[in-house]
């Protein structure tokens, strides 16, 4: 049993995973910060964050209190979720993207020979078998 959890832990895999999550980690408060000091004023702007938790429609329930549904909270959510988006993919993906394909044009990878078909297969075989008859 010990043997068994410690081939698992000695994978590449799970090490692997575990790097991935601890630069993860370190890497969104990095975007936080930049969401909160450049995309959050640019869109304080346009929009009150104050008012943004008692935004939505207000309905009288059956008891008679008034409920307001925020959809002032699910707006800023959304804009949020997409200024994470836009961060993370013009500042990190798209350079990583032009990265790539930078290193590989200067290292161009021998296209490998694209597999027979079985279409193709089965007429070598029929061929072959016609040869044998004839011989």
């Amino acid at each position: 049993m010990i043997q068994g959890f410690k081939e698992f832990i000695l994978k590449g895999n799970v090490i692997d995973l575990a790097v991935a999550v601890v630069i993860g980690g370190a890497f969104t408060a990095i975007v936080n910060a930049v969401v909160a000091s450049i995309i959050n004023p640019l869109v304080a702007l346009f929009f009150q964050a104050d008012a943004a938790g008692k935004f939505g429609p207000t309905i009288t329930g059956i008891y008679g209190q008034d409920v307001t549904f925020p959809l002032g909270d699910l707006i800023t959510a959304i804009i949020s979720f997409l200024a994470v988006a836009l961060v993370v993919y013009f500042a990190f993906v798209m350079p990583m993207n032009a990265y790539k394909a930078r290193k590989a044009a200067k290292n161009p990878i021998a296209e490998e020979a694209a597999e027979a078909t079985e279409g193709e297969l089965l007429a070598e075989i029929r061929d072959l078998l016609k040869q044998q008859r004839s011989v």
